[in-house]
């Protein structure tokens, strides 16, 4: 799958500022009209050292969930983490395993954020440029931003808003479960953010399928990564 190579990883902390300076004016919110056909779900897991890591692609049919294809790519962690720079850590990954896709998704979920970030480029955003694909973030906790708790049931609705900005929603999955918090990440708008992730709600989880598929998988790559080690 082809890639935008936007920039280079061997940064310095100014550059990777810079970076998402120059990005957050390029983000462009706009609705996604219809259903996307194959869409992707993304997802990244740790090994213990935290020095290694696996990223997997998942890629499904929007309209009957079924897997069509999962990819991944096993590597060491190069950049250091540093709070609001976690793209610069995961990227390379991620781009590693997008490069092994033989679906093309019209549409890509993260397992991480989006706009819902200080300077409005998490993972999901930064990622967008990279591959020119509508993104969308989905995060199990909380990050930035204020925002009401909403109602206890089932596709219940907030925005999420920082320094007077709405930069996600917070959304309520499941009846009386943890809500879900999901952010524009780039060639998209908010509505269709939550219309297109509450498609991927299941009864097994509070995590939409297409993201929940591939945190399944990470973690099971993982183990399997381990056992042939030990």
């Amino acid at each position: 799958m082809n890639i935008n190579v936007i920039h280079s990883f061997d940064l310095s902390l100014d550059e990777m500022k810079a970076i998402q300076q120059s990005l957050r004016q390029q983000i462009q919110i706009t609705p996604y009209p219809g259903q996307p056909k194959d869409v992707a779900g993304v997802d990244l897991a740790y090994f213990p050292d935290d020095r290694r890591a696996v990223a997997v692609i998942v890629i499904m049919d929007y309209a009957t969930q079924q897997i069509k294809e999962t990819v991944y790519h096993i590597d060491e962690v190069v950049q250091e983490y540093v709070p609001g720079f976690l793209a610069f850590r995961e990227l390379p990954l991620f781009l590693k395993a997008w490069e092994k896709l033989h679906y093309e998704p019209d549409l890509v979920f993260f397992d991480g954020n989006g706009m819902l970030h200080p300077e409005r480029v998490g993972l999901a955003t930064h990622a967008s440029f990279f591959i020119g694909k509508p993104t969308i973030g989905i995060a199990k906790t909380h990050f930035i931003g204020e925002y009401p708790e909403p109602q206890k049931t089932q596709g219940s609705v907030e925005w999420i808003k920082d320094q007077g900005d709405v930069v996600g929603a917070v959304l309520r999955t499941q009846d009386g479960v943890k809500p879900i918090y999901v952010s524009v990440g780039n060639y998209i708008d908010l509505p269709s953010v939550l219309r297109l992730t509450q498609h991927f709600v299941g009864k097994e989880s509070r995590i939409p399928e297409i993201v929940r598929q591939a945190d399944l998988l990470t973690k099971q790559l993982r183990k399997q990564a381990l056992a042939e080690e030990a």
